[in-house]
């Protein structure tokens, strides 16, 4: 067959079916496509998604498609290359021989039901703790005892004497000797008061001798001193007064109590007592107690004797009782 300038060509693609081009220059374009199309994809060119059918919504989830270019529009420079085609009837690459292994299963998310929870770090609401037998027994060893109280009681006066409702501290030093005995010092300082009678201070000091017939009761007998300080009372004087008076004068008895007495004389005491332990180092306790006085007033006149250059004082003897309550706390 001739060639002409104006006659077509046919040429046969794979795949494509027959070509018609009437110019050569159009023919070699064709050919080139067809050789792109019919050439085997590689294995390590990444699949082609699949695309929806048409008419289909799209996804929410889908990436938004790339515009696509005009026909015959230059490449940008952002455009990523283009791989080269492989020449026709080049093999296809092996595929990958195998697939990434399954992953392992996933761990349970929650325990068992059944599985205790963990206990805190904290330690909780505090709790008070009882002593101890061995906080009771070291009450019982020998050593040293201070204790400080409040009493409350009443001073009866005797043939006379002026009476007084008492409340003070009192404090206690001593030492344990063994399990049954104890010797301590008692202190007390009570204010005295009572409308027409004492109105003053009252104190007293006493050596007791403790016996211990339980670790919590305790007996007692002391003996010391005791005294009462007055200032203005109110009550009437008693004669002989002292600007009738110039040398000193001893009252007989007390049915009749000089107007303000301050003295110093005997005391005595008998203590019952029961404790309860509260911890190894101290103890609270209550005690009933029976005291007694006899206290020496003086009453100054604040006048000299001439003959002798002493003071010319009034004396009357006051003998007392009272019973009183104490409490207090202890320290070993």
């Amino acid at each position: 067959m001739g060639h002409h300038g104006d006659a077509a060509v046919v040429v046969a693609v794979p795949g494509a079916g027959a070509v018609s081009v009437r110019r050569a220059r159009t023919a070699a374009v064709v050919l080139l496509a067809g050789l792109a199309i019919a050439a085997p994809a590689r294995a390590d060119d990444p699949p082609a998604p699949a695309s929806a059918p048409p008419g289909s919504p799209a996804r929410a989830d889908d990436p938004p498609a790339p515009p696509s270019a005009a026909p015959g529009s230059p490449a940008r420079a952002d455009d990523p290359p283009v791989p080269p085609s492989a020449p026709p009837g080049s093999p296809a690459p092996p595929a990958s021989a195998a697939a990434p292994a399954a992953a392992p299963a996933a761990a349970p998310a929650t325990a068992p039901a059944g599985a205790a929870a963990k206990p805190s770090d904290d330690d909780g609401e505090p709790r008070l703790s009882l002593p101890t037998q061995a906080d009771r027994d070291a009450w019982s060893t020998s050593g040293f005892r201070l204790g400080l109280g409040l009493v409350y009681g009443r001073l009866i006066g005797l043939g006379g004497a002026p009476s007084g409702r008492l409340i003070g501290p009192t404090v206690r030093v001593g030492l344990r000797l063994d399990p049954s005995w104890s010797i301590l010092a008692s202190f007390q300082y009570a204010a005295a008061s009572q409308p027409g009678g004492l109105s003053g201070l009252r104190f007293a000091g006493t050596l007791d001798p403790t016996w211990h017939v339980t670790p919590s009761i305790s007996l007692a007998v002391g003996f010391g001193f005791g005294g009462i300080v007055e200032g203005r009372t109110g009550r009437m004087d008693a004669d002989p007064l002292p600007s009738t008076i110039d040398t000193s004068y001893t009252f007989p008895d007390a049915r009749h109590p000089v107007a303000s007495c301050s003295g110093v004389g005997v005391a005595g005491l008998a203590r019952a007592e029961w404790a309860y332990v509260l911890g190894p180092r101290a103890q609270t306790s209550v005690a009933l107690e029976v005291v007694g006085q006899w206290t020496g007033c003086v009453d100054d006149t604040n006048r000299i004797e001439p003959d002798t250059g002493t003071a010319i004082v009034r004396r009357q003897w006051w003998p007392h009782t009272g019973v009183a309550l104490a409490w207090g706390i202890a320290w070993r």
